[in-house]
């Protein structure tokens, strides 16, 4: 008797989760090509087969006020999931980050009897530890980005992997600085700034413009700067534009080709987010970023435990790269630290080493085939 094709419900809430999402049921899929695939992402895992049921871009929010105005939203997107749970057994719930959504459902995984798989814990290690006991009752194996993370699960009595970071695997630039600005069509013989706002709308919103304003201060500075804008696949042209259009300076806007644009670029300004490890992977000098809602900020400060927001500095265990939040960003703090990014060699180069130094911490690659292993282990 032939065994019945497995499924897999697939959860990921923005643009990186949902790019992994995609490469974890192409590799269950070399693993078991009947696999049935459905949940919640974007463009990425539509094109690997999976099913969207909830489009992932709708949900991409960060911040207490920003959520909660973005509620109806999520709450419908949540009972569609819900409900094909409950109506539609899948043999595994995967979710990849986004942990206040996933958490919940997960609990309603559990209580349907269905084992879960959860892919970039919730940061128990940064904020809210008390968590992990929680995540214990209703998540079957966490597997992780990074070895540090491992005891906070253990000493919990939590099954967890070490399973490494993806984006060893995914970045993986196909050409060198002087021909990525050609195939862009920026000169080579010009230095190039990247902006890097963010991939969700709330972050445009409150970065783009003071990016801009950089962007003017320093073209003012060194007039032969160029400047590049890679659209992340959450976004539309349209999002940018309301800013664009005001600005100054002029900004080549591509579509993908991330690492690409990374590659290309002297130094660049980057939303703090899935970027600034990708931007320390390549190895190109960057800064971080970020604003939030002054409530959010607040009680923020009151709760994070680690003393830096970017994932490369926290896996260093230094502030490798400088960090502007909340007020400090702003446009002129922005503009004099790509200027030294820029202008000064010996603080690059020890940026560049830095980045190096993290990059061995991380290990070896192949972790989206070590999420697909374990994934399949566990629907057996």
């Amino acid at each position: 008797m032939q065994e019945k094709p497995k499924s897999v419900m697939i959860v990921a809430g923005e643009a990186s989760g949902e790019m992994y999402g995609a490469s974890i049921a192409t590799e269950i899929r070399a693993l078991a090509p009947e696999t049935r695939f459905f949940g919640m992402g974007g463009g990425n895992m539509r094109k690997a087969g999976v099913e969207t049921l909830v489009d992932a871009d709708t949900m991409a929010v960060m911040g207490l006020v920003e959520v909660v105005a973005h509620l109806p939203v999520i709450v419908n997107g949540f009972n569609t999931l819900k409900n094909k749970l409950r109506s539609d057994l899948p043999d595994l719930l995967i979710l990849i980050d986004y942990p206040d959504f996933n958490l919940r459902l997960a609990k309603v995984a559990k209580k349907a009897g269905v084992k879960v798989l959860y892919f970039i814990s919730p940061q128990v290690w940064a904020w809210r530890s008390g968590r992990v006991k929680g995540i214990g009752r209703v998540v079957d194996m966490m597997a992780v980005l990074f070895p540090f993370e491992v005891p906070f699960y253990q000493n919990a009595g939590v099954p967890v992997t070490f399973v490494g970071h993806p984006l060893l695997d995914l970045v993986r630039p196909t050409m060198k600085r002087d021909e990525a600005l050609s195939s862009l069509g920026l000169d080579p013989q010009r230095r190039c700034v990247g902006l890097f706002p963010g991939s969700r709308k709330s972050e445009i919103g409150k970065l783009l413009g003071i990016i801009l304003e950089s962007a003017e201060i320093l073209k003012k500075r060194m007039p032969e700067l160029q400047f590049v804008l890679p659209l992340a696949s959450s976004l539309r042209r349209e999002d940018l534009d309301p800013y664009l259009s005001g600005s100054k300076v002029e900004v080549r806007v591509v579509s993908g080709r991330n690492h690409d644009v990374m590659t290309a670029c002297d130094a660049a300004v980057c939303a703090s987010g899935t970027v600034v490890m990708e931007m320390a992977l390549v190895g190109t000098p960057h800064l971080i970023i970020y604003k939030m809602s002054t409530f959010t900020y607040e009680v923020g400060k009151r709760v994070i435990n680690v003393p830096h927001i970017g994932i490369s500095n926290i896996v260093a265990e230094k502030r490798m790269v400088r960090e502007l939040v909340q007020h400090e960003a702003e446009p002129v703090a922005i503009a004099d630290e790509v200027d030294a990014l820029l202008n000064d060699a010996a603080y690059a180069t020890e940026m560049r080493e830095g980045f190096a130094a993290m990059r061995v911490k991380l290990g070896s690659g192949g972790a989206l085939g070590r999420v697909a292993r374990l994934a399949m282990e566990m629907m057996r």
